[in-house]
């Protein structure tokens, strides 16, 4: 029996774009015992499944030359059970039981990055990558361009020696590319930009453009600094979510308020968070009540009150009063950690799009070099061309083909698109989920908790024989102390008119009926219209005033007092705030809505005029599967949200499948995407942002075949030479990286 493959994780630094990825991940895979590499230059990580007995220790070594360093990330787990068991940080964990190694929660045992002592990393940039300025790559640019400058200068003065010194500045640069482009081949990659580099200024040399040579090299250099900075920046912009979590917390141990690091806060303790502190782990709040301004976060300008039992997120800032708060997940379990976690994972993942560029180059780049070949050999053999002239054309195409702005133009926007998405609670789990989800054409709701809030609310309060008020203050009487989701509606009612609640006596719960006990002295009873009708009699006013109230999706109570009809409470799981606005802004994207939903048909029915959506109601779990099929059968492409429980089975049949809820595991589980803030109008937001991305890609590949198509016409036709192939490659990957970094101010525009 085959041993199943473990997992290891590496921290890459040196790594700027997918041609530093595929030199990474194709050296990786010629190690004995590898099986599958993955290499994210947005995470900057390398993911190995190997082998158990398979040694990675010549890995460092192989990649050190090419520029690359590699740091082992050991295995996290906080509370994980491994650890439970006393087991070692080893850094593997078994990817049979994931089958892509990877686990969509966010809690695989070997996705928890541990820094020194303890400490934990989650994503946070290494110091070896320091600031750009103070990078390798920075002083050999530096180096090499001081040094043709020197070349220039002294070369002015003395033209004796003036190619001479453009061949030291030349080599200055290209000597370190050399070393690169060596170790690639010998790593079974012979066709790397470096190799390129290094033949098109050799070649440059032997035919006299020394000048040309060091300029090039130069230019080279700088446009690889361009890119690291811009992949720096990209990575960040995710990582710079960690920080938002405080380093210290306030603890209740032993009777007394203790300063503790925030990462040693432990699942149950009680956490004090002042006024104006940002709270340092998600938990719920035990007493007290103030704004949360959670714009660090969800990008929200408008404070949210909350107060007891409400859920609160590591990161966001408190208001004006204190709290304590009980901390409900550790520090490498909270929401940020999780949210940086699955979008380094998502961008390890590729979009179909990139897996068909990549493809694509692996045969475009040796047809470069073969293209130039024939360019640089066949008009001085067969049309009696001039040697020097298309040699310096065939090295200019060299340097033109270079697919290294075609290779990043697809993960460069997914990186960003997927952290743009990230910072506003959208996680998306790849970049195939990313690309799908602009081509939806059709939206399944499920109803309770995700278009309705989830809990009944009272909509109507009706005087009969009785004030409304006095209907609500006796009926609060007598629901005080029950947990009936219906009696806490009355109750936060209650609560919410600032209603004085009298004390009742004798209370009784009657099965199926009602409840009944003495207030103030008088017999009240609150309960269903049938159980109601048996105590006092009641008009065809009123029988037709509830009948309108159910037809409207309601729950009446009726209040009997002094044997009489008092009045009537009506109920009803109202729609979320934001549910008008967000299928208003799916239909004015094209999009069909569809509610699908267990609930009763006319509940669900007039929750569906109110909105405005279609409406299938009384539907079993198979049957919501059903009809995502049937809707698929008919050429929809289509995304199901649901809560990520009883919608499991059309979560999974659907083309996308998005859980609501805030950032709950089941949730970060079940489907493709999540909506961490459950509100409706983020599945619009996820669309729109797909679509965004997707456009942002167009533009990158139209950007590096239009400035290579344009370049390599005008090299051919002796118009442009060295100097502008070189900026036609380095000047299209950088703007390309540049272009897809504007997807990261998207929702803030």
């Amino acid at each position: 029996m085959t041993a199943p493959l473990v997992q290891s994780r590496f921290r890459v630094t040196g790594m700027d774009c997918a041609s530093c990825a595929a030199k990474i991940e194709g050296t990786t895979l010629r190690i004995a015992g590898v099986a599958e590499a993955e290499v994210s230059v947005a995470a900057g990580t390398l993911v190995i499944r190997h082998a158990p007995d398979a040694d990675l220790a010549p890995l460092a070594g192989r990649l050190s030359p090419m520029g690359y360093a590699l740091a082992p990330l050991a295995t996290g787990g906080g509370q994980r059970k491994a650890h439970d068991h006393g087991e070692s940080c080893t850094g593997h964990d078994h990817a049979g039981h994931d089958h892509a190694g990877h686990d969509h929660t966010g809690h695989d045992h070997a996705d928890h990055d541990h820094a020194e002592a303890g400490g934990h990393d989650h994503g946070a940039a290494p110091a070896a990558e320091g600031r750009w300025r103070s990078t390798g790559k920075a002083r050999l640019t530096l180096l090499s361009g001081l040094a043709l400058v020197a070349a220039f200068g002294v070369g002015t003065f003395v033209p004796a020696v003036q190619s001479w010194l453009y061949l030291a500045a030349m080599l200055v640069g290209l000597v370190p590319i050399a070393r690169r482009a060596i170790a690639a081949a010998a790593n079974g990659m012979p066709f790397t930009i470096e190799m390129l580099m290094t033949i098109a200024a050799a070649g440059a040399v032997v035919i006299g453009a020394t000048e040309e040579a060091a300029a090039v090299v130069f230019l080279f250099l700088v446009g690889e600094l361009l890119e690291g900075v811009a992949a720096g920046r990209a990575r960040a912009s995710i990582r710079a979510l960690t920080a938002l979590v405080p380093k210290t917390a306030l603890v209740e141990r032993d009777g007394a308020t203790v300063e503790v690091p925030a990462a040693s806060l432990v699942v149950g303790e009680v956490i004090l968070v002042r006024p104006g502190d940002r709270i340092s782990a998600d938990g719920l709040i035990v007493a007290g009540e103030s704004g949360i301004d959670e714009s660090p976060v969800t990008g929200e300008s408008v404070p949210v009150r909350k107060g007891p039992d409400a859920t609160v997120f590591a990161g966001t800032v408190n208001g004006e009063a204190a709290l304590r708060v009980r901390v409900t997940a550790t520090a490498e379990d909270n929401t940020i950690a999780r949210v940086v976690k699955l979008v380094e994972e998502a961008q390890e993942k590729r979009a179909p799009t990139e897996r068909l560029i990549d493809r694509f180059s692996r045969y475009y780049t040796p047809g470069v070099v073969v293209v130039a070949a024939l360019v640089a050999v066949i008009p001085p053999l067969l049309l009696s061309g001039a040697w020097d002239a298309w040699i310096y054309k065939g090295l200019a195409i060299l340097l033109i083909g270079c697919p290294c702005a075609l290779v990043i133009s697809t993960p460069a926007a997914i990186a960003a698109g997927l952290s743009a998405g990230a910072r506003r609670g959208l996680l998306l789990k790849g970049g195939a989920v990313l690309e799908t989800a602009g081509k939806v054409t059709t939206v399944c709701f499920d109803k309770t908790g995700t278009l309705t809030a989830g809990k009944p609310q009272v909509t109507d309060v009706i005087a009969f024989a009785q004030p409304d008020a006095e209907v609500l203050r006796l009926a609060a009487a007598l629901e005080t102390g029950s947990s009936h989701p219906l009696a806490k509606a009355i109750l936060d009612r209650a609560a919410a008119d600032a209603i004085a609640i009298p004390p009742a006596e004798a209370a009784q719960a009657l099965g199926g009926k009602g409840v009944s006990a003495q207030v103030e002295g008088r017999e009240v009873f609150l309960g269903s219209p049938q159980a109601a009708a048996a105590r006092a009699a009641l008009s065809q006013e009123q029988a037709d005033r509830i009948a309108a109230l159910n037809d409207a999706g309601k729950t009446v109570s009726l209040l009997v007092a002094d044997g009489a009809i008092a009045g009537a409470i009506a109920m009803r799981d109202e729609p979320r705030p934001d549910a008008p606005e967000g299928l208003a802004a799916l239909k004015r994207e094209g999009i069909r809505t569809v509610m699908l939903t267990g609930d009763n048909r006319r509940t669900a029915e007039a929750i569906g005029r109110q909105l405005g959506i279609e409406v299938r109601a009384e539907l079993l779990p198979q049957d919501k599967l059903r009809i995502v099929g049937e809707l698929q059968q008919e050429g929809a492409v289509v995304a199901k949200v649901g809560d990520g429980i009883n919608d499991a089975p059309a979560l999974a049949a659907a083309d996308i499948g998005i859980a609501m809820g805030g950032g709950t595991d089941v949730a970060l589980e079940t489907a493709d995407a999540a909506a961490l803030h459950g509100r409706v109008k983020d599945v619009a937001s996820m669309i729109a942002l797909s679509r965004r991305t997707m456009g942002n890609i167009h533009q990158n590949i139209a950007i590096s075949l239009g400035l290579k198509a344009v370049f390599l016409v005008t090299t051919i036709a002796g118009i442009t030479g060295l100097w502008p192939a070189i900026l036609a490659d380095t000047g299209a990957t950088v703007l390309v990286t540049l272009n897809a970094l504007r997807l990261l101010s998207w929702g803030r525009e």
